[in-house]
């Protein structure tokens, strides 16, 4: 059985951009996904959100010219078609359930108040959580 990738999912979207590819539409599309699920409403926030997790994102993206500014965002979204983007989503989202079997998991994030240094230069501590319903089990992540 052949494993799909979230790149395998989302290949299908054109590229409608003639002159300008700079960035990969992957790239975009999934620090696009990835930002809104972060909480990120606008384009703006999808930027910032990216920036601030570059180091993490570059470990699975190729990122060849860095982070998509706001702009870019905005012009690659309008033009991508709003139906295929739809329909791959919803394949990913459904090899998701299909390969975690409909198991729920619950993920929850917590900011340590007071946890940060300024004077050293020391940031705050973010702690995540994710309870899987099927084995009764929470894992912390920091």
């Amino acid at each position: 059985m052949q494993e799909n990738t979230i790149e395998s999912f989302f290949e299908r979207i054109e590229d409608h951009r003639h002159h300008n590819r700079l960035h990969k539409l992957i790239d975009v599309i999934i620090i696009a996904i990835c930002g809104v699920v972060a909480g990120a409403d606008t384009y703006e926030q999808i930027e910032n959100f990216g920036k601030k997790r570059k180091k993490w994102l570059s470990k699975f993206l190729e990122l060849p010219h860095g982070i998509p500014s706001h702009d870019t965002f905005g012009r690659i979204f309008e033009r991508i078609n709003p139906t295929e983007f739809q329909n791959s989503f919803k394949l990913w989202i459904e090899s998701v359930t299909e390969r975690t079997r409909g198991q729920v998991v619950a993920i929850d994030g917590k900011t340590l108040r007071r946890s940060h240094d300024s004077a050293n230069d020391k940031k705050a501590i973010h702690m995540i959580s994710a309870w899987a319903s099927s084995n009764q089990r929470w894992s912390l992540v920091n």
